[in-house]
């Protein structure tokens, strides 16, 4: 079966999976197609900003520049974010248009090392016929009207498969965006899941802080697994439920992050959601209602602890809105509980309330950009902010360190 990989020397993620694509390839028996695109040209074709890094809130750039350093290490490779990043790539993208196919892999990986690892500007010709030497390349093809043109229509096809970004990685009719979902991938070549690896025994005294708030489905997706793959390690895990709207308030992000995406990023979580839930094996819908009101049951989760799985199926399994009281106390009735005393408690109980506030207010002061948002202590070390529910690995590793 064919594997596409797009991508841009210009972005990190893209470099990050450039480093493990050909493994996977081989290990899955795929014939790997090098697809390089003008990353600029799919954010035009969908309306996004040029560089959206830019536009991101201070606490979301924080955590992705750490993300990056942290995949990098779990990797084992060397990334160095260049002080003028991003550089202009074009030529460089031109370039590996017109190379020999037999030749693209080996000057992807010299102009990703150039740009990621030796921090050198590629966009300079000295570099890049330095770089083109050794593959009997003309830097002076890139000014011909034949790649120039062959680069355009590359990165036209990739919108029109549905593409907003880079890595991508086509198996048949599916794409799959990001260097952190190659295990989709390998199981859209091979039909098998990939084994998860059981957590090793994390340090003495660790401990997870776990901030979520019902009206997120990653959060959701999070609370189903958190137990299994980070409380496995020994650590001990908090839950603190949050109000999600007033953090993005304080924050400068939009109320509703999904719906001020761009139709074809909209898309693309739609199914990553669903291929996460099928990975992990739990029931999953979109609600009816979305977004939710889940204030008075994150106050229900104050008080009783013991129902949040049961009102986060709900939600997000069962289509049923817990913003409205009278279905979460038939929900919380179902469950065992004394639905109308803790939906009245919630209302009522300004200790909960406080407490609401003040787990919003430590989120935002930990770091948190969203949910789910894991806050990794461990003795004697500096606390560690993780954000999304596709990065228990990362917090695995931090946590057995």
């Amino acid at each position: 079966m064919d594997l596409d990989f797009y991508y841009d020397i210009v972005c990190p993620y893209a470099y990050l999976a450039s480093t493990r694509i050909e493994a996977l390839a081989a290990r899955t028996g795929a014939t790997l197609r090098w697809r390089p695109v003008l990353l600029g040209g799919l954010f035009r074709a969908v309306g996004a900003s040029q560089n959206p890094g830019a536009q991101m809130n201070p606490a979301k750039a924080r955590l992705n520049l750490a993300d990056l350093q942290r995949f990098a290490g779990l990797y084992g490779v060397a990334l160095t974010m260049p002080d003028a990043h991003p550089r202009r790539t074009v030529e460089a993208m031109r370039l590996l248009t017109a190379c020999a196919d037999g030749d693209r892999p080996a000057l992807t990986h010299a102009l990703f090392r150039a740009y990621w690892v030796d921090g050198r500007d590629i966009a300079d010709r000295a570099v890049l016929f330095e770089l083109a030497a050794p593959f009997g390349l003309d830097v002076r093809v890139i000014d011909e009207g034949e790649a120039k043109a062959a680069l355009h229509a590359a990165t036209d096809a990739a919108a029109a498969r549905g593409l907003f970004g880079v890595p991508a990685m086509g198996v048949g009719d599916r794409f799959f965006w990001g260097q952190d979902r190659l295990h989709f991938v390998e199981t859209a070549l091979t039909g098998r899941v990939p084994p998860y690896a059981v957590p090793h025994a994390a340090a003495e005294g660790a401990r997870v802080t776990f901030f979520h708030d019902f009206s997120s489905p990653f959060s959701y997706l999070a609370s189903t697994q958190i137990e299994a793959r980070l409380g496995a390690t020994g650590a001990a895990v908090v839950w603190r439920p949050m109000l999600l709207g007033a953090l993005f308030r304080e924050i400068g992000t939009p109320d509703v992050p999904l719906l001020a995406m761009n139709e074809a990023r909209r898309r693309f979580f739609a199914r990553d959601l669903a291929d996460w839930a099928g990975l992990w094996g739990v029931a999953f819908r979109f609600p009816d209602t979305f977004p939710l009101r889940t204030v008075t049951a994150l106050r229900v989760a104050l008080a009783a602890p013991e129902a949040t799985s049961a009102l986060y199926r709900a939600a997000w399994a069962e289509n049923r809105d817990i913003g409205q009281n009278e279905i979460l106390s038939s929900v919380l009735d179902a469950a065992g509980f004394d639905g109308p005393a803790l939906v009245t408690r919630a209302a009522t109980d300004d200790a909960l309330k406080t407490a609401l506030r003040e787990n919003t207010d430590a989120a935002r002061i930990a770091g948190a950009c969203g949910v789910p948002t894991f806050v990794v202590e461990r003795p004697g070390r500096t606390p560690e902010v993780f954000w999304g529910q596709d990065r228990f690995e990362l917090v695995q590793e931090a946590l057995c360190r």
